[in-house]
């Protein structure tokens, strides 16, 4: 299928001859009529579900973009895609699935894209995997495109203080040790979501909104909108209208998403303080736009772009408050200014960066303290680090921001499950200057990559989140802090070192020095890897096992089309 096509040619298909005959029928039997045929098919893949907040306030946004099709002359076609709640499925067998859904989102919008033959394509999400799943999908088909990012919710409140869903996981460590009642708990669990929207600090959704936005797929002050506000459903219906004209300029997800446009993302992502997930779901974002982009190229762009955001989880800010303060144009206009963006990249409004920018401030207001100007900046260098050494020697990541001190060495605490380590902390068994180690959480080994915020949420609750490293082939939720480190790769599964650590090993957490060792002999390390035999699969049939068996390494972005020339998994 040629990706260049211009204005109707995707939707003529259906006039040309006798042949086409029983196509314009379908059509006829949904309403059209023969002048709708001269008008764009343009795809609505809607992320409403009932499911969880982040996706429950879709619907009215996947409306009013099929009103702005309308109005702009095309012909709106819905179709839906799933979501996972990562904050209900924390903790359970269904956190397995979460990384899952992005690559069946992506399936999805690619799958009804490509088999529809649309002209073009507005993807509309919430919760996490929804957004890289859903631009995964967009560049994969590459018809003109835009997403809509579903909008953050607005703060909960319990006596005079703002509350988030990371409030109600630190609550119940304070509550295990000791801290607050079991009353003060429940109260925290019932007034920390207020209503529709994604999860409020600068967590995966708001990150990877931000994100996009930077990258040029998304409207100018789209990513912080919260979801109630009236402003997000006109954003969403001006949204429809832009990718209009992008079609008739057949300005295309490749022509936009590029290693320069990533590099800005990338460099918004340091700026805001954003998720560990984000390299994760970059990794797979470039893979799917064909571009060269690796985990190496985190840490370069770490170290010049700093931290000025004073965003939760480690610090003090949701994402209603960076909107009021500016948004990210404000955020981005200060990078700019500074050389740290690549201003004539094209945005999907057709306008380059620098255009889109030019009537933003040069510094932020006066009256806010969320964005910091450059000489002000909260951290002189981003804070997601990659580490290596031999327990991570394709690369790992961590969040050093809001810590005293990035390093610690410690006795390894060893877990081959979650629930196990959240059971031993709940219990008071893990103690300061501990690395907990979690492993077999892996693409392959867990299968699916879960979240650990009940653990490391755990340990902030009972105040060792900076005295306890833990570190896990598996994930982190946005709304993690602490001495923490993931993706640790090679996973356990497939022989990593991590498989090979022992209860009480000396284990190397050092930021600085941007290391992740073992403290054991090569010749020892060389004999437990000799008698260490992989498990069986966890699962054997079904949406899992085609992860498990297809899932590259997370230094690769876990992607499950990793293939060279031949056919075989890279």
């Amino acid at each position: 299928m040629p990706d260049s096509l211009p204005l109707n040619r995707r939707s003529a298909h259906i006039t040309q001859g006798k042949a086409r005959a029983p196509n314009r029928s379908m059509y006829y039997g949904m309403g059209y009529t023969e002048a709708d045929f001269d008008k764009p098919m343009i795809g609505v893949a809607n992320g409403h579900s009932t499911i969880t907040p982040c996706n429950s306030g879709l619907q009215k946004l996947a409306d009013a973009a099929v009103e702005g099709i309308r109005e702009a002359g095309g012909n709106p076609q819905t179709f839906g895609t799933p979501t996972i709640s990562d904050g209900m499925a924390m903790g359970t067998e269904g956190m397995k699935y979460s990384l899952v859904s992005r690559e069946v989102i992506a399936d999805c919008v690619e799958t009804c894209v490509q088999g529809q033959w649309m002209d073009g394509c507005v993807v509309i999400g919430g919760c996490d995997k929804n957004m890289p799943g859903g631009m995964m999908g967009m560049l994969r088909a590459n018809v003109p495109s835009i997403y809509v990012y579903g909008g953050t919710i607005e703060p909960g409140c319990l006596h005079g203080c703002d509350l988030n869903i990371v409030s109600v996981f630190e609550a119940v460590g304070e509550n295990a040790a000791g801290k607050i009642s079991d009353q003060e708990l429940k109260d925290v669990e019932q007034h920390a979501i207020p209503g529709t929207g994604s999860c409020g600090g600068m967590y995966t959704a708001n990150t990877m909104s931000s994100a996009f936005e930077a990258l040029g797929m998304s409207l100018p002050y789209s990513s912080t909108m919260a979801n109630p506000h009236d402003e997000k459903v006109q954003s969403a219906r001006e949204s429809a209208k832009v990718l209009v004209e992008a079609i008739r300029h057949d300005l295309k997800p490749r022509d936009i998403v590029t290693r320069k446009s990533i590099e800005n993302a990338v460099a918004v992502i340091m700026a805001v303080g954003g998720s560990t997930n984000a390299v994760l779901h970059f990794l797979a974002i470039a893979h799917a736009a064909g571009v060269e982009w690796t985990i190496d190229d985190f840490e370069r762009m770490r170290k010049k772009v700093p931290v000025i955001c004073d965003m939760k989880p480690s610090g003090k800010y949701l994402a209603v408050d960076l909107h009021q303060a500016g948004g990210i144009p404000q955020v981005m206009k200060i990078l700019l200014n500074a050389g740290l963006l690549h201003g004539d990249c094209i945005t999907i409004t057709g306008k380059t960066i620098a255009e889109t920018l030019a009537d933003v401030p040069d510094q932020p207001r006066a009256d806010q303290d969320v964005i910091k100007p450059i000489a002000q900046a909260l951290y002189e260098q981003g804070h997601l680090a990659i580490l290596k050494g031999n327990l991570s020697p394709e690369g790992s990541v961590a969040k050093i921001t809001g810590l005293k001190n990035p390093v610690i060495t410690g006795p390894a605490r060893v877990f081959d499950d979650e629930p196990s380590a959240l059971a031993a902390i709940l219990a008071g068994k893990i103690h300061a200057g501990d690395v907990v180690v979690l492993r077999y959480l892996g693409p392959k080994g867990g299968p699916g990559m879960p979240e650990m915020l009940a653990p490391t949420s755990a340990l902030v609750g009972e105040g060792l989140g900076e005295s306890v490293g833990l570190i896990t082939d598996g994930r982190f939720s946005g709304g993690t802090w602490g001495m923490v480190v993931g993706h640790v790769a090679p996973e356990a599964f497939v022989g990593g070192t991590i498989a090979l650590v022992q209860e009480g090993d000396s284990i190397t957490i050092d930021a600085h020095q941007l290391l992740l060792q073992l403290n054991v002999s090569d010749d020892e390390i060389a004999r437990r890897r000799a008698t260490w035999k992989a498990p069986a699969p966890r699962y054997t049939r079904g949406v899992q096992a085609k992860f498990a068996f297809n899932a590259s390494s997370a230094s690769k972005g876990a992607v499950l089309d990793h293939f060279d020339d031949q056919g075989r998994h890279l």
